[in-house]
């Protein structure tokens, strides 16, 4: 079975939507301490779309022939994905206090919005380009 290149692209696109999405969601209801946000459901389910996001990300990396090292745009989106997991992490996570993890929580999500902002221009600065 051959999965062509729109497919790929198509559903590292959905992922996208759909990690973005839980994130949000589950970002929101932890700051306003909702219990479900600690239960296995929440804390395994965003591990399985982001390791298809991951994964269809290499794919389209290997389909297109694009190494990393010549292609600025990605390298700022890989060192992008680490900040906006390392500021989510903080922002999940209810030991740390409100005020840190709710800044985190914007933060993550201008790092998220620049990272697709990277992604659509093929710019490392995104929407940051002069």
């Amino acid at each position: 079975m051959v999965i062509d290149y729109t497919t790929i692209k198509l559903l590292h696109q959905s992922t996208v939507a759909l990690s973005s999405v839980g994130f949000i969601v589950r970002g929101i209801a932890s700051l306003r301490g909702a219990q479900w946000t600690q239960g296995r459901l929440a804390k395994s389910l965003p591990h399985v779309v982001d390791t298809v996001l991951l994964l269809s990300a290499v794919t389209l990396t290997a389909m297109l022939r694009i190494n990393p090292v010549h292609a600025p745009w990605l390298i700022a989106k890989i060192l992008g994905l680490l900040l906006y997991i390392g500021l989510g992490m903080v922002a999940l996570r209810p030991n740390f206090g409100r005020t840190t993890r709710s800044a985190s929580f914007v933060l993550a999500l201008v790092v998220l919005a620049w990272i697709a902002s990277v992604a659509m221009s093929k710019n490392p600065w995104g929407v940051f380009q002069f």
